[in-house]
């Protein structure tokens, strides 16, 4: 059967498969009660109710046979069937009177042997959570809230591991062990954005006993078994998938916006597995469940944060007491492939690496790499032409996973050439900051108003509230291409726009002006909000002029626009014209 066409926007072409995260969010109400509206996906479909000729079978006692995996809790969700254990339920939740064939004594129950093999599955905690997002649209107030659950693990030092996007703008945290009725109070330690890795500990002594942390293991190799358990699709019992590494190499990481390494695997990841151990078949584990690819092309593909991810993380995190993040190298690389560039950028034959295109004036890069430059080799190991760096026996991975290995403020040795001689430098590696940041790290926008006029800055999480997950092809042109290729000048640049116009008697004829960028102010070259917040505030010109993009102005005068401010914020119920960051 064809597929069904897809439609394009904008002349681009259709959108390719991407990952997703996945964790289980709920509205704000009871979670109990919306649990129980949600359709168990993985539930196996209650057998035929078909009568059988002759005389009917003798019903036994209405007991369920003790199949308990939730560690004490003996309800039996329609998920739990097994083969040759057959229930049938009435709608009203009670066992009919047709049949319960006892199969299961004779046959042990598949999870018994999944229990043997991974002894740690007491340490799997269930994630409550209730998020306040920012509302960039009003940047004054926040969201509705609204509740989420996911999957975590317990590690040495009285820490839990789960998701970054799992406790993502959160006001509470708790904690449930497995066959627990209690839910505990979490304290976040660290957020590790760009790896999507959270860190939480309990005060409450009695959630630490009888608990074995979780051991990590090694990188596996493909086709090596992994199990991921977790709490999916809100159920409150665990539940246990198993399959095996299909790929492994440098993905892009959805909530991060960043590409480190990752796992792919073929068991199945679900709503709420967010946050939850990959285990080998030792026990130990090997990654955290964090996303899956959604596509009516693809079946079962499921992504996993590598244990080196993992340690890079937590070794972060006890070196400084902080996270501190992931460092990059500020710069754009072209593949030298072509034998003909190879000769022309004057490559020796046995002379391998990749071209310099563009360096990022804020990166510390910036002060010892040029244009045109051929990186040979990064800390000793040599570059191929298509940007790989041996990896494992028979494998290869981008150059940029010896970059994520290394810690902020480390040095690495750089070979390049340049101009047909080699030279090495000694770079202090860091993170730097884009011109349109993927993460606001749970800060609120910042803000400022005059005359109605809402000026904000641009972030990622501000395209994506205006636009949806698609904004990559909804936002307008000139904010993508800024977004996508811009490199920002100065560590404090910022794109400031026009975020909407509060109308207003003050502002006739402005009132379509929509997230449209601010070049100048009185002919002077924009820096970011707070220039603007000063330079409007200490304005004693006659008029207040904005240089927007697309040759528009506004043009405004001073002493009534600041007149008229306080009016518009109390009609629309605005505590302040200025967000609280831009004061200080």
């Amino acid at each position: 059967m064809e597929s069904p066409t897809l439609r394009r926007k904008r002349g681009r072409k259709p959108k390719t498969p991407v990952a997703d995260t996945m964790d289980l969010q709920l509205p704000s109400s009871s979670l109990a009660d919306d649990e129980s509206q949600i359709s168990l996906t993985d539930a196996s479909p209650p057998p035929s109710t078909r009568l059988r000729r002759g005389r009917p079978r003798k019903i036994g006692r209405p007991s369920i046979p003790d199949m308990d995996v939730s560690g004490g809790d003996n309800k039996l969700p329609p998920s739990s069937s097994k083969r040759g254990t057959q229930h049938v339920i009435s709608t009203n939740g009670e066992l009919s009177d047709l049949m319960l064939v006892t199969a299961a004594a004779e046959q042990p129950p598949r999870w018994g042997q999944v229990v043997k093999a991974v002894p740690s599955m007491d340490a799997v905690v269930k994630v409550f959570c209730v998020h306040t997002e920012p509302n960039f649209s009003l940047p004054w107030q926040r969201k509705r809230q609204y509740s989420s659950s996911s999957s975590g693990f317990i590690i040495g030092g009285r820490r839990v591991l789960t998701n970054a996007h799992s406790v993502e703008h959160y006001t509470q945290v708790k904690l449930k062990k497995r066959g627990s009725d209690t839910k505990y109070l979490a304290t976040v330690l660290a957020i590790g954005t760009e790896c999507d890795i959270a860190m939480l500990t309990v005060s409450d002594d009695e959630f630490w006993e009888g608990v074995t942390p979780v051991e990590f293991g090694s990188l596996p190799a493909l086709q090596d078994g992994v199990t991921v358990v977790g709490y999916p699709i809100g159920g409150d019992t665990i539940s246990v998938t198993s399959g095996v590494v299909s790929r492994m190499e440098i993905l892009s990481y959805v909530h991060g916006s960043t590409e480190l390494l990752g796992l792919q695997i073929d068991a199945a990841i679900n709503s709420g597995n967010s946050g939850g151990p990959a285990f080998n078949d030792k026990g130990k584990c090997v990654g955290i469940a964090f996303q899956s690819l959604k596509h009516e092309d693809v079946e079962n593909i499921g992504y996993v944060i590598p244990t080196p991810v993992i340690m890079h993380f937590i070794n972060d995190y006890e070196k400084s007491g902080e996270y501190t993040g992931f460092p990059i190298l500020g710069l754009e690389w072209q593949k030298m492939e072509n034998p003909d560039l190879r000769k022309a950028m004057g490559m020796a034959p046995g002379q391998k690496g990749v071209r310099v295109r563009r360096v990022e004036p804020t990166a510390p890069e910036s002060e010892f790499l040029k244009l045109s430059d051929i990186i040979l080799s990064f800390d000793g190991v040599d570059i191929a032409n298509d940007g790989t760096v041996p990896f494992r026996h028979g494998e290869r991975i981008g150059f940029s996973y010896l970059v994520s290995q290394k810690y902020t403020g480390e040095n690495a040795i750089i070979k390049v050439l340049r101009n047909a001689k080699v030279h090495e430098f000694n770079i202090r590696l860091a993170t730097h900051k884009r011109l349109v940041p993927a993460h606001i790290k749970g800060r609120p926008p910042s803000y400022y108003i005059v005359a109605g006029f809402v000026f904000t800055a641009i972030s990622v999480p501000y395209l994506r509230s205006e636009y949806g997950k698609d904004y990559e092809y909804d936002a307008p042109v000139k904010l993508l291409e800024k977004h996508l290729h811009a490199m920002a000048q100065s560590p404090d640049e910022q794109l400031v726009v026009v975020s909407q116009v509060l109308v207003a008697d003050i502002n006739i004829g402005y009132e379509d002006i929509v997230n449209t960028q601010v070049l100048a102010f009185n002919g002077k070259p924009l820096k970011n909000l707070k220039s603007l917040a000063t330079m409007v505030e200490n304005c004693k010109d006659e008029f207040l002029q904005f240089d927007l993009e697309y040759e528009q102005i506004v043009v405004l005068q001073t002493k009534t626009a600041k007149a008229a401010t306080p009016d518009i914020l109390t009609m629309h119920c605005i505590p302040s014209a200025i967000s609280d960051d831009l004061r200080s």
